[in-house]
Protein backbone atom coordinates (compact mmCIF):
# COMPACT_ATOMS: atom_id res chain seq x y z
CA UNK A 1 0.00 0.00 0.00
CA UNK A 2 3.05 2.07 0.36
CA UNK A 3 3.13 3.00 -3.27
CA UNK A 4 -0.30 4.79 -2.93
CA UNK A 5 -1.65 8.14 -1.56
CA UNK A 6 -5.02 6.47 -1.21
CA UNK A 7 -6.71 2.75 -1.31
CA UNK A 8 -9.74 4.41 -2.89
CA UNK A 9 -10.13 7.38 -5.23
CA UNK A 10 -13.93 8.19 -6.37
CA UNK A 11 -14.37 10.98 -9.25
CA UNK A 12 -18.01 12.49 -8.87
CA UNK A 13 -19.60 13.10 -5.48
CA UNK A 14 -23.31 11.67 -6.18
CA UNK A 15 -25.21 9.20 -4.76
CA UNK A 16 -23.50 6.08 -6.45
CA UNK A 17 -19.68 7.58 -5.73
CA UNK A 18 -20.74 8.60 -1.83
CA UNK A 19 -22.26 5.30 -0.94
CA UNK A 20 -19.15 3.70 -2.75
CA UNK A 21 -17.22 5.93 -0.61
CA UNK A 22 -18.67 5.97 2.91
CA UNK A 23 -19.02 2.06 3.15
CA UNK A 24 -15.20 1.25 1.62
CA UNK A 25 -14.11 4.20 4.33
CA UNK A 26 -16.31 1.99 6.79
CA UNK A 27 -14.34 -1.05 5.69
CA UNK A 28 -11.00 0.81 6.87
CA UNK A 29 -10.19 1.81 3.14
CA UNK A 30 -8.30 5.58 2.50
CA UNK A 31 -10.80 6.99 0.43
CA UNK A 32 -10.80 10.45 -1.78
CA UNK A 33 -13.42 11.99 -3.66
CA UNK A 34 -13.35 14.63 -5.82
CA UNK A 35 -16.41 16.40 -6.84
CA UNK A 36 -16.01 19.62 -9.06
CA UNK A 37 -19.53 20.72 -8.75
CA UNK A 38 -21.45 19.82 -5.80
CA UNK A 39 -21.55 17.05 -3.41
CA UNK A 40 -24.55 15.06 -4.10
CA UNK A 41 -24.62 14.86 -8.05
CA UNK A 42 -27.52 14.89 -10.28
CA UNK A 43 -30.06 13.49 -8.06
CA UNK A 44 -30.15 15.79 -5.23
CA UNK A 45 -28.96 19.17 -6.71
CA UNK A 46 -30.54 18.77 -10.17
CA UNK A 47 -32.86 15.46 -10.72
CA UNK A 48 -34.81 13.81 -8.78
CA UNK A 49 -35.06 15.54 -5.47
CA UNK A 50 -35.76 19.09 -6.68
CA UNK A 51 -37.80 17.88 -9.40
CA UNK A 52 -40.14 15.97 -6.54
CA UNK A 53 -40.21 19.40 -4.74
CA UNK A 54 -41.20 20.93 -8.08
CA UNK A 55 -43.96 17.95 -8.89
CA UNK A 56 -45.49 18.13 -4.44
CA UNK A 57 -45.72 22.19 -6.16
CA UNK A 58 -47.48 21.96 -8.95
CA UNK A 59 -50.02 19.14 -7.67
CA UNK A 60 -51.50 21.50 -4.91
CA UNK A 61 -53.32 23.57 -7.64
CA UNK A 62 -55.25 20.29 -7.77
CA UNK A 63 -55.74 19.97 -4.08
CA UNK A 64 -57.18 23.75 -4.12
CA UNK A 65 -59.41 22.64 -7.21
CA UNK A 66 -60.72 19.26 -5.12
CA UNK A 67 -61.45 21.18 -1.91
CA UNK A 68 -64.60 22.93 -3.06
CA UNK A 69 -66.04 19.24 -3.28
CA UNK A 70 -65.64 18.66 0.27
CA UNK A 71 -66.98 21.58 1.86
CA UNK A 72 -64.01 23.98 1.14
CA UNK A 73 -64.24 27.91 0.76
CA UNK A 74 -60.86 28.62 -0.20
CA UNK A 75 -60.13 32.39 -1.19
CA UNK A 76 -58.33 32.95 -4.89
CA UNK A 77 -55.02 31.06 -4.55
CA UNK A 78 -52.30 32.12 -6.01
CA UNK A 79 -48.70 31.45 -6.75
CA UNK A 80 -45.74 32.93 -6.63
CA UNK A 81 -42.43 31.17 -8.68
CA UNK A 82 -39.57 33.13 -7.21
CA UNK A 83 -40.74 32.13 -3.94
CA UNK A 84 -40.58 28.00 -4.68
CA UNK A 85 -37.84 28.57 -6.13
CA UNK A 86 -35.59 30.17 -3.63
CA UNK A 87 -37.40 27.90 -0.88
CA UNK A 88 -36.08 24.74 -3.07
CA UNK A 89 -32.76 26.48 -3.83
CA UNK A 90 -32.33 26.24 0.38
CA UNK A 91 -33.44 22.49 1.08
CA UNK A 92 -31.29 21.95 -1.91
CA UNK A 93 -28.07 23.48 -0.19
CA UNK A 94 -29.17 21.65 3.20
CA UNK A 95 -29.10 17.94 1.43
CA UNK A 96 -25.68 18.92 -0.01
CA UNK A 97 -24.62 19.62 3.61
CA UNK A 98 -25.54 16.62 4.78
CA UNK A 99 -23.96 14.84 1.90
CA UNK A 100 -20.74 16.32 2.47
CA UNK A 101 -21.06 15.58 6.40
CA UNK A 102 -21.83 12.14 5.72
CA UNK A 103 -18.78 11.20 3.49
CA UNK A 104 -16.26 13.21 5.77
CA UNK A 105 -17.64 11.31 8.99
CA UNK A 106 -17.22 7.94 7.03
CA UNK A 107 -13.65 9.08 7.32
CA UNK A 108 -12.98 10.09 3.53
CA UNK A 109 -11.73 13.14 2.52
CA UNK A 110 -13.19 15.45 -0.04
CA UNK A 111 -11.68 17.72 -3.08
CA UNK A 112 -13.47 20.16 -5.08
CA UNK A 113 -11.93 19.62 -7.98
CA UNK A 114 -11.84 17.91 -11.53
CA UNK A 115 -9.58 14.74 -11.61
CA UNK A 116 -8.37 13.35 -14.50
CA UNK A 117 -6.45 9.99 -15.52
CA UNK A 118 -2.68 10.39 -16.06
CA UNK A 119 -2.74 6.76 -15.83
CA UNK A 120 -4.18 3.54 -14.84
CA UNK A 121 -3.56 4.06 -10.79
CA UNK A 122 -2.96 8.26 -11.01
CA UNK A 123 -5.39 10.99 -11.05
CA UNK A 124 -4.57 14.90 -11.76
CA UNK A 125 -6.82 17.44 -9.80
CA UNK A 126 -7.23 20.96 -11.04
CA UNK A 127 -4.37 22.29 -8.44
CA UNK A 128 -2.08 20.03 -10.88
CA UNK A 129 -1.30 17.77 -7.88
CA UNK A 130 -1.27 14.53 -8.76
CA UNK A 131 -2.72 11.01 -6.49
CA UNK A 132 -1.92 7.62 -6.65
CA UNK A 133 -4.35 5.21 -6.07
CA UNK A 134 -4.57 1.85 -5.55
CA UNK A 135 -8.25 1.44 -6.79
CA UNK A 136 -10.59 4.15 -8.73
CA UNK A 137 -14.33 4.38 -9.07
CA UNK A 138 -15.75 6.62 -11.94
CA UNK A 139 -19.01 7.66 -10.51
CA UNK A 140 -19.60 11.05 -12.96
CA UNK A 141 -22.82 10.29 -13.79
CA UNK A 142 -24.59 11.65 -17.27
CA UNK A 143 -25.35 15.03 -18.83
CA UNK A 144 -28.42 16.24 -20.83
CA UNK A 145 -28.50 15.02 -24.48
CA UNK A 146 -30.18 17.34 -27.04
CA UNK A 147 -29.12 15.36 -29.75
CA UNK A 148 -28.59 16.60 -33.51
CA UNK A 149 -27.69 20.65 -33.65
CA UNK A 150 -30.37 22.75 -35.19
CA UNK A 151 -30.94 26.09 -36.03
CA UNK A 152 -31.38 27.60 -32.91
CA UNK A 153 -30.53 25.30 -30.47
CA UNK A 154 -28.65 27.83 -28.42
CA UNK A 155 -32.35 29.01 -27.36
CA UNK A 156 -32.59 25.42 -25.86
CA UNK A 157 -32.71 24.70 -22.30
CA UNK A 158 -32.70 21.46 -20.27
CA UNK A 159 -33.32 20.04 -17.25
CA UNK A 160 -30.28 21.83 -15.48
CA UNK A 161 -30.84 25.19 -16.00
CA UNK A 162 -35.19 24.70 -15.68
CA UNK A 163 -34.73 24.60 -11.88
CA UNK A 164 -33.30 28.56 -12.32
CA UNK A 165 -35.70 29.89 -14.67
CA UNK A 166 -36.30 33.73 -12.90
CA UNK A 167 -39.75 33.73 -14.07
CA UNK A 168 -42.30 30.75 -14.77
CA UNK A 169 -42.75 30.22 -18.44
CA UNK A 170 -47.04 30.85 -19.48
CA UNK A 171 -46.35 29.53 -22.37
CA UNK A 172 -43.49 25.92 -22.96
CA UNK A 173 -42.94 24.10 -25.19
CA UNK A 174 -41.28 20.39 -24.30
CA UNK A 175 -39.55 17.90 -26.52
CA UNK A 176 -39.30 14.58 -25.37
CA UNK A 177 -41.50 11.47 -24.45
CA UNK A 178 -39.81 10.24 -21.17
CA UNK A 179 -39.59 10.83 -17.45
CA UNK A 180 -38.41 13.75 -17.62
CA UNK A 181 -40.66 15.57 -20.33
CA UNK A 182 -43.50 13.76 -18.68
CA UNK A 183 -42.55 15.12 -15.16
CA UNK A 184 -42.26 18.62 -15.88
CA UNK A 185 -45.28 18.89 -18.74
CA UNK A 186 -47.00 18.09 -16.27
CA UNK A 187 -45.55 20.28 -13.53
CA UNK A 188 -45.54 23.46 -15.83
CA UNK A 189 -49.34 22.59 -16.57
CA UNK A 190 -49.88 22.43 -12.85
CA UNK A 191 -48.70 26.24 -12.50
CA UNK A 192 -51.19 27.02 -15.26
CA UNK A 193 -48.45 27.26 -17.98
CA UNK A 194 -49.79 26.39 -21.50
CA UNK A 195 -48.05 23.47 -22.19
CA UNK A 196 -47.25 21.67 -25.37
CA UNK A 197 -45.07 18.15 -25.68
CA UNK A 198 -44.05 16.78 -28.70
CA UNK A 199 -42.22 13.27 -29.32
CA UNK A 200 -40.80 11.59 -32.20
CA UNK A 201 -42.48 8.27 -31.57
CA UNK A 202 -46.47 7.04 -32.16
CA UNK A 203 -46.68 7.30 -28.03
CA UNK A 204 -44.93 8.88 -24.61
CA UNK A 205 -43.34 6.41 -22.73
CA UNK A 206 -41.42 4.06 -24.99
CA UNK A 207 -40.88 1.05 -23.15
CA UNK A 208 -43.94 1.49 -20.97
CA UNK A 209 -46.96 -1.37 -20.82
CA UNK A 210 -48.64 0.07 -23.97
CA UNK A 211 -51.56 0.32 -21.58
CA UNK A 212 -49.50 2.58 -19.46
CA UNK A 213 -48.32 4.95 -22.32
CA UNK A 214 -52.34 5.26 -23.67
CA UNK A 215 -53.67 6.23 -19.92
CA UNK A 216 -50.82 8.29 -19.27
CA UNK A 217 -51.62 10.20 -22.39
CA UNK A 218 -55.02 10.28 -22.05
CA UNK A 219 -55.01 11.40 -18.64
CA UNK A 220 -52.11 14.15 -19.66
CA UNK A 221 -54.44 15.61 -22.06
CA UNK A 222 -57.71 16.07 -20.12
CA UNK A 223 -55.21 18.65 -18.33
CA UNK A 224 -54.98 20.92 -21.13
CA UNK A 225 -51.38 19.20 -21.90
CA UNK A 226 -51.50 19.59 -26.24
CA UNK A 227 -49.09 16.20 -26.68
CA UNK A 228 -47.94 15.99 -30.86
CA UNK A 229 -46.37 13.05 -31.42
CA UNK A 230 -44.61 12.00 -34.70
CA UNK A 231 -42.93 15.40 -35.06
CA UNK A 232 -40.06 16.16 -33.66
CA UNK A 233 -38.45 20.28 -33.47
CA UNK A 234 -36.77 21.16 -36.52
CA UNK A 235 -36.13 25.08 -36.04
CA UNK A 236 -36.06 27.48 -33.13
CA UNK A 237 -36.94 31.39 -33.81
CA UNK A 238 -35.98 33.72 -31.07
CA UNK A 239 -39.06 36.52 -31.95
CA UNK A 240 -37.83 39.71 -30.44
CA UNK A 241 -34.41 40.55 -29.08
CA UNK A 242 -34.63 40.28 -25.50
CA UNK A 243 -34.98 36.64 -25.82
CA UNK A 244 -38.79 36.46 -24.18
CA UNK A 245 -40.73 34.92 -26.78
CA UNK A 246 -39.99 32.23 -29.31
CA UNK A 247 -41.36 30.30 -32.71
CA UNK A 248 -40.62 26.85 -32.64
CA UNK A 249 -40.97 24.84 -36.10
CA UNK A 250 -41.80 21.11 -36.39
CA UNK A 251 -41.24 18.69 -38.84
CA UNK A 252 -45.22 18.33 -39.60
CA UNK A 253 -45.29 22.03 -41.12
CA UNK A 254 -46.88 23.72 -37.76
CA UNK A 255 -44.78 26.26 -35.51
CA UNK A 256 -45.60 27.33 -31.94
CA UNK A 257 -45.22 30.60 -29.49
CA UNK A 258 -43.61 30.20 -26.69
CA UNK A 259 -41.55 31.50 -24.12
CA UNK A 260 -39.14 28.67 -23.40
CA UNK A 261 -38.10 25.62 -25.32
CA UNK A 262 -36.96 22.86 -23.45
CA UNK A 263 -35.52 19.58 -24.77
CA UNK A 264 -35.72 16.37 -22.63
CA UNK A 265 -34.48 13.93 -25.10
CA UNK A 266 -32.10 11.99 -22.93
CA UNK A 267 -28.75 12.28 -21.29
CA UNK A 268 -25.08 10.71 -22.49
CA UNK A 269 -22.57 9.41 -20.05
CA UNK A 270 -20.12 11.58 -19.27
CA UNK A 271 -17.57 10.08 -20.24
CA UNK A 272 -15.55 12.87 -22.43
CA UNK A 273 -12.15 15.05 -20.99
CA UNK A 274 -11.44 11.80 -18.00
CA UNK A 275 -8.27 10.61 -19.70
CA UNK A 276 -9.88 7.72 -19.69
CA UNK A 277 -7.30 6.67 -22.75
CA UNK A 278 -4.47 7.04 -20.83
CA UNK A 279 -5.99 4.89 -18.38
CA UNK A 280 -7.07 2.18 -20.89
CA UNK A 281 -10.67 2.15 -20.04
CA UNK A 282 -12.89 1.08 -22.84
CA UNK A 283 -15.94 2.39 -23.96
CA UNK A 284 -19.24 0.12 -24.62
CA UNK A 285 -20.06 0.92 -28.09
CA UNK A 286 -23.48 -0.19 -27.75
CA UNK A 287 -24.37 2.68 -25.85
CA UNK A 288 -21.51 5.52 -25.38
CA UNK A 289 -20.81 4.27 -21.01
CA UNK A 290 -17.83 2.79 -19.64
CA UNK A 291 -17.94 -1.12 -20.20
CA UNK A 292 -18.36 -3.12 -16.94
CA UNK A 293 -18.80 -6.75 -16.06
CA UNK A 294 -21.53 -7.29 -13.46
CA UNK A 295 -19.10 -6.21 -10.56
CA UNK A 296 -18.95 -2.96 -11.96
CA UNK A 297 -15.22 -3.52 -13.48
CA UNK A 298 -13.83 -1.64 -16.56
CA UNK A 299 -11.76 -3.07 -19.10
CA UNK A 300 -8.45 -2.10 -16.34
CA UNK A 301 -8.92 -4.51 -13.32
CA UNK A 302 -8.41 -1.77 -10.35
CA UNK A 303 -10.58 0.53 -12.24
CA UNK A 304 -14.57 0.33 -11.49
CA UNK A 305 -17.04 2.43 -12.92
CA UNK A 306 -20.76 2.74 -11.73
CA UNK A 307 -24.49 4.54 -12.23
CA UNK A 308 -25.29 6.69 -15.02
CA UNK A 309 -21.62 6.63 -16.65
CA UNK A 310 -22.02 3.61 -17.34
CA UNK A 311 -25.17 4.14 -19.19
CA UNK A 312 -27.19 0.47 -17.88
CA UNK A 313 -30.24 1.38 -15.77
CA UNK A 314 -29.90 5.26 -15.00
CA UNK A 315 -31.88 5.49 -11.77
CA UNK A 316 -30.38 6.81 -8.29
CA UNK A 317 -31.26 3.62 -6.39
CA UNK A 318 -29.15 1.77 -8.78
CA UNK A 319 -26.55 3.56 -8.51
CA UNK A 320 -26.41 3.36 -4.94
CA UNK A 321 -26.44 -0.39 -5.33
CA UNK A 322 -24.05 -1.07 -7.26
CA UNK A 323 -21.49 1.46 -5.23
CA UNK A 324 -22.36 -0.55 -2.07
CA UNK A 325 -21.77 -3.47 -4.41
CA UNK A 326 -18.42 -2.53 -5.30
CA UNK A 327 -17.34 -1.22 -1.91
CA UNK A 328 -18.33 -5.08 0.06
CA UNK A 329 -16.54 -6.84 -3.15
CA UNK A 330 -13.38 -5.11 -3.31
CA UNK A 331 -12.87 -3.75 0.69
CA UNK A 332 -15.14 -6.15 2.56
CA UNK A 333 -13.73 -9.46 0.60
CA UNK A 334 -17.80 -10.42 0.10
CA UNK A 335 -18.44 -10.46 -3.85
CA UNK A 336 -21.66 -8.57 -4.77
CA UNK A 337 -22.85 -8.87 -8.42
CA UNK A 338 -25.81 -6.51 -8.63
CA UNK A 339 -29.16 -7.91 -10.34
CA UNK A 340 -30.70 -5.63 -12.14
CA UNK A 341 -33.75 -7.21 -13.20
CA UNK A 342 -37.15 -6.41 -11.96
CA UNK A 343 -35.77 -2.87 -10.90
CA UNK A 344 -39.22 -0.96 -9.78
CA UNK A 345 -39.20 2.76 -11.34
CA UNK A 346 -41.74 5.89 -11.16
CA UNK A 347 -42.72 8.76 -13.51
CA UNK A 348 -43.70 11.54 -11.33
CA UNK A 349 -45.99 12.77 -14.08
CA UNK A 350 -49.73 13.44 -13.23
CA UNK A 351 -51.17 10.72 -12.63
CA UNK A 352 -48.19 9.46 -11.29
CA UNK A 353 -46.78 6.07 -13.00
CA UNK A 354 -45.32 3.03 -10.93
CA UNK A 355 -44.40 -0.21 -12.10
CA UNK A 356 -41.95 -3.26 -11.81
CA UNK A 357 -41.26 -6.14 -13.78
CA UNK A 358 -42.60 -7.11 -17.66
CA UNK A 359 -44.82 -5.48 -19.67
CA UNK A 360 -47.31 -6.94 -21.54
CA UNK A 361 -45.45 -7.24 -24.62
CA UNK A 362 -42.31 -9.17 -23.18
CA UNK A 363 -44.41 -11.18 -21.16
CA UNK A 364 -45.52 -12.40 -24.35
CA UNK A 365 -42.79 -12.61 -25.87
CA UNK A 366 -41.17 -14.57 -23.28
CA UNK A 367 -44.26 -16.89 -21.80
CA UNK A 368 -45.75 -19.43 -23.76
CA UNK A 369 -48.93 -18.57 -21.27
CA UNK A 370 -49.57 -15.33 -20.29
CA UNK A 371 -52.77 -13.98 -18.43
CA UNK A 372 -53.40 -9.89 -17.98
CA UNK A 373 -55.59 -8.82 -15.18
CA UNK A 374 -56.67 -5.27 -15.86
CA UNK A 375 -59.03 -2.69 -14.12
CA UNK A 376 -60.16 1.24 -14.42
CA UNK A 377 -62.30 3.06 -12.47
CA UNK A 378 -62.45 6.23 -10.43
CA UNK A 379 -60.92 7.04 -7.49
CA UNK A 380 -62.99 7.52 -4.41
CA UNK A 381 -61.97 11.24 -4.27
CA UNK A 382 -62.92 12.05 -7.34
CA UNK A 383 -66.61 11.23 -6.83
CA UNK A 384 -66.27 14.15 -4.40
CA UNK A 385 -64.04 16.16 -6.02
CA UNK A 386 -65.58 15.87 -9.35
CA UNK A 387 -61.72 15.52 -11.08
CA UNK A 388 -62.45 13.78 -14.48
CA UNK A 389 -59.36 11.51 -13.91
CA UNK A 390 -59.20 7.54 -13.47
CA UNK A 391 -56.70 5.09 -12.14
CA UNK A 392 -55.25 2.02 -14.08
CA UNK A 393 -53.83 -1.18 -12.34
CA UNK A 394 -53.14 -4.47 -14.45
CA UNK A 395 -50.87 -7.55 -13.26
CA UNK A 396 -48.97 -9.17 -15.56
CA UNK A 397 -49.15 -13.20 -15.12
CA UNK A 398 -46.74 -16.07 -15.94
CA UNK A 399 -49.80 -18.37 -16.89
CA UNK A 400 -48.05 -21.40 -16.74
CA UNK A 401 -46.28 -20.91 -13.27
CA UNK A 402 -48.89 -18.42 -11.91
CA UNK A 403 -46.01 -15.87 -10.70
CA UNK A 404 -46.63 -12.33 -11.44
CA UNK A 405 -44.09 -10.74 -13.64
CA UNK A 406 -45.31 -7.19 -14.17
CA UNK A 407 -46.99 -5.03 -12.13
CA UNK A 408 -48.40 -1.04 -13.31
CA UNK A 409 -50.22 1.04 -11.41
CA UNK A 410 -51.33 5.00 -13.10
CA UNK A 411 -52.87 7.24 -10.64
CA UNK A 412 -51.85 9.11 -6.88
CA UNK A 413 -49.43 7.51 -4.66
CA UNK A 414 -48.86 4.83 -7.39
CA UNK A 415 -44.98 5.03 -6.94
CA UNK A 416 -45.42 3.89 -3.26
CA UNK A 417 -47.32 1.03 -4.04
CA UNK A 418 -44.71 -0.29 -6.86
CA UNK A 419 -41.97 0.01 -3.84
CA UNK A 420 -44.26 -2.52 -2.03
CA UNK A 421 -45.47 -4.61 -5.23
CA UNK A 422 -41.65 -4.66 -6.11
CA UNK A 423 -40.60 -6.89 -3.12
CA UNK A 424 -43.55 -9.76 -4.35
CA UNK A 425 -42.03 -9.40 -7.79
CA UNK A 426 -38.92 -9.92 -6.53
CA UNK A 427 -39.62 -12.64 -4.24
CA UNK A 428 -41.66 -14.52 -7.46
CA UNK A 429 -44.77 -14.07 -5.51
CA UNK A 430 -47.60 -16.04 -7.69
CA UNK A 431 -51.70 -14.30 -8.58
CA UNK A 432 -52.50 -16.92 -5.44
CA UNK A 433 -50.45 -15.20 -3.36
CA UNK A 434 -51.75 -11.82 -4.25
CA UNK A 435 -55.35 -13.62 -4.19
CA UNK A 436 -55.01 -15.07 -1.04
CA UNK A 437 -54.20 -11.54 0.77
CA UNK A 438 -56.48 -9.98 2.72
CA UNK A 439 -57.97 -6.43 0.78
CA UNK A 440 -57.27 -3.22 2.72
CA UNK A 441 -60.74 -1.22 2.48
CA UNK A 442 -61.02 1.56 1.46
CA UNK A 443 -57.87 1.90 -0.84
CA UNK A 444 -57.04 1.71 -4.34
CA UNK A 445 -54.84 -0.37 -3.49
CA UNK A 446 -57.20 -3.38 -2.72
CA UNK A 447 -58.04 -3.80 -6.24
CA UNK A 448 -54.24 -5.47 -6.62
CA UNK A 449 -55.60 -8.22 -4.87
CA UNK A 450 -59.64 -8.30 -5.32
CA UNK A 451 -59.15 -8.91 -9.26
CA UNK A 452 -60.07 -12.84 -9.98
CA UNK A 453 -60.66 -13.03 -13.83
CA UNK A 454 -58.08 -12.37 -16.17
CA UNK A 455 -59.45 -9.68 -18.67
CA UNK A 456 -56.81 -11.28 -21.29
CA UNK A 457 -55.45 -14.28 -21.74
CA UNK A 458 -52.51 -15.43 -24.48
CA UNK A 459 -51.37 -18.63 -25.77
CA UNK A 460 -48.75 -19.33 -28.00
CA UNK A 461 -49.11 -22.49 -29.92
CA UNK A 462 -45.93 -24.51 -30.16
CA UNK A 463 -44.33 -24.97 -33.65
CA UNK A 464 -45.20 -27.69 -35.36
Amino acid sequence: MADFDVDLFVIGGGSGGVRAARIAAGYGARVMVAEEYRMGGTCVIRGCVPKKLMVIASHIHHEIEDAAGFGWTIPQATFDWPTLIANKDKEIARLEGIYTANVEKSGARIVKSRAVFEDSHTLRLGSGETVRAKYIMIATGGAPNHGPAIPGIEHVISSDEVFHLPDLPKRIVIQGGGYIALEFACIFAGFGSNVTLTYRGDNILRGFDDDVRAHVRAEMEKEGITILTGCTINRIERVDKRGEEFTTHLSNGSSIASDQVMFAIGRHPNVANLGLEKAGVAINPRNGGIAVDGFSRTSVPNIYAIGDVTHRTNLTPVAIREGHAFADTVFGKRPVEVDHSNIPTAVFCQPEVGTVGLTEAQARAHFSHVDIYKTDFRPIKSTMSGRDTRILMKLVVDGTSDRVVGCHVVGDGAAEIVQVLGIAVKMKATKADFDATMALHPTAAEELVTMRTPTARYVRQAAE
